[in-house]
């Protein structure tokens, strides 16, 4: 949808989706108007300088998040496969334990695939709020999601889930070393490069979403959409949320949002509970 402005008139704008027309040197709009009006409409928004549909990934009604119980298999297989292939004496139990590891810390801080694999170890701190976290209660996101024509997005995500910490300080103390990685400051390093491909994380996420028999509503994306899900249904404040995945409107986070029919009977029945006490008490107040 173009919008439009008269030279000397900044802020009117008019909006239509034919409105390319008025431009239009073949419909001779712009001779109209010039000659009733002394001006011309010009037209100030492109394809090449607007953003693009921030919600196109969440438009496909098949994609959705973990529920709890899923992204706990899903977890608890990525350390299965760690185990197995290490059982058989194969190099590749590294590349998979990396790769746990990055799926886990997607999901901690509800980040997307690019931001999650663009990490370098420097970009874990602390939070001077959240102590009990350690050197991992702040993750510093350097490549966010950026509008078109526009640098990433930067954004500080605070820990907040009570096991992240763990995950995180037996990576990078204990396996990542073994990437041989002195030289580098990725945090998930390639055994070919310096950092690990898209393409990768894809072919292992597909390949353990199919040996648990899990529906390809399912992506990488999903780690993003179950942390602003479950953290709602744990009764996180919204706006926090909001800020925690870098969310311009509460109404892009929303769409992320897919509580369960559990949450919304255990808070239907709340309210209702709640409700009724409230009147019943007020009912004995009114006979006493």
């Amino acid at each position: 949808m173009a919008a439009f402005a008269a030279p000397g008139q900044p802020g009117q704008h008019r909006r239509s989706p034919r409105s390319h027309f008025v431009t239009d040197p073949l419909y001779e709009w712009t001779a109209t108007c010039e000659e009733r009006f002394g001006t011309h409409p010009v037209q100030v928004v492109h394809e090449w300088n607007t953003a693009v549909h921030v919600q196109d990934n969440e438009s496909d009604a098949k994609k959705r998040a973990f529920t709890k119980a899923e992204l706990h298999a899903f977890f608890a297989h990525c350390d299965d496969e760690v185990a197995r292939i290490r059982a058989f004496g194969r190099k590749g139990w590294l590349p998979a334990f990396r790769d746990a590891m990055l799926f886990k810390t997607a999901y901690a801080y509800g980040l997307r695939r690019n931001e999650t694999r663009m990490l370098d170890a420097a970009d874990f701190g602390r939070n001077p709020h959240g102590g009990e976290f350690g050197e991992y209660g702040r993750c510093q996101v350097r490549f966010g999601k950026a509008k078109k024509g526009s640098p990433p997005k930067r954004r500080g995500v605070l820990t907040v889930f009570g096991w992240t910490p763990d995950v995180l300080d037996e990576w990078f103390t204990e396996v990542r070393p073994l990437f041989g990685t002195d030289n580098s400051p990725a945090a998930w390093p390639s055994e070919r490069g310096m950092r690990i491909g898209c393409q990768r994380l894809n072919s292992r996420f597909i390949a353990y979403r199919k040996a648990l028999g899990l529906d390809d509503g399912l992506d990488f994306h999903s780690f993003r959409r179950s942390y602003v899900t479950h953290l709602i249904e744990d009764g996180w404040d919204p706006r926090f949320v909001q800020e925690q995945v870098g969310h311009e409107h509460a109404s892009t986070t929303s769409l992320y949002t897919c509580v369960s029919s559990d949450f919304r009977t255990r808070t239907l029945r709340r309210h209702l509970d709640s409700t009724i006490a409230a009147a019943l008490q007020t009912q004995t107040g009114r006979q006493a």
